[in-house]
């Protein structure tokens, strides 16, 4: 049985991790895993929206506790396998945001610690009106400095720190209020809206959310003034394309839109 299922029904791609034993854990085959198929997916012309889930009670528990246990006994304590452990998970954060499509989590149940960082490093995330959502390593004396990074990008200052210093959770309602997650809904309709999402996004001209999504992250990164004149240039590109010429021609017109792409 495969670690990640990769299921595609027309321009969406869906995954879904398949370690529920483990909480879908991000263990080293889970990490391994859902960069090797992300990598492959970038490539994927067909493939216009990607959905991530995860298999039974819960979308994803952080990293995987009995691993991180087992390296402590290098004769370093650890230090290079942890290193290099958080370099990886780091990896597929960027990897996800890198993509050239957008990546919607699909969450249920809980998402805590890395769990939590994989659903704030998502472009969209949908969620069960019962998940809970937590970074919660302050509690056996690990604070979550890696998933620090993807929830106070966020989130406002003041809460993401609350979380990170209380380990408490926080319910899909709240995490909505905060701009963890785009909405929550029924937990028994959660994957039908969920597709319904991907499908409205696979709708539009592939080309031009491409181009967006990386206009998006890199000029969040930059001083207003930098911003605009990075954009300026990146809408300019956007307007020569035939595709999107066709598009507005369409509107003009009152019609659909014949794309190529």
């Amino acid at each position: 049985m495969a670690i990640l299922d990769v299921t595609q029904r027309g321009a969406v791609t869906h995954l879904t991790m398949n370690a529920p034993e483990r909480l879908n854990a991000l263990s080293d085959e889970m990490l391994a895993a859902l960069h090797e198929t992300l990598d492959g997916l970038a490539e994927d012309t067909d493939t216009r929206v990607i959905t991530l889930a995860g298999a039974g009670k819960a979308f994803c528990a952080g990293h995987d506790l009995r691993q991180m246990t087992a390296m402590r006994q290098a004769e370093d304590g650890g230090a290079a396998a942890f290193k290099d452990l958080f370099d990886r998970c780091a990896a597929v954060m960027a990897r996800v945001q890198s993509m050239p499509q957008p990546v919607i989590a699909q969450v249920h149940g809980i998402a805590t610690a890395a769990g939590c960082q994989l659903v704030a490093t998502c472009d969209m995330a949908v969620a069960a009106t019962d998940t809970r959502f937590g970074v919660n390593g302050v509690n056996i004396g690990l604070f979550c400095s890696t998933p620090m990074v993807a929830l106070s990008r966020n989130i406002p200052r003041k809460q993401a720190f609350e979380m990170l210093t209380t380990g408490e959770f926080i319910p899909a309602t709240r995490a909505v209020e905060l701009g963890l997650i785009n909405r929550a809904v029924p937990a028994e309709t959660l994957a039908d809206e969920t597709t319904a999402l991907a499908d409205l996004v696979a709708s539009k001209l592939g080309a031009a959310v491409t181009i967006g999504k990386e206009a998006f992250y890199t000029q969040i990164a930059m001083s207003t003034a930098d911003a605009y004149a990075y954009t300026g240039d990146v809408m300019v590109q956007n307007m020569l394309r035939t595709d999107t010429a066709e598009g507005i021609d369409a509107f003009l017109e009152k019609r659909d839109p014949t794309w190529t792409q």
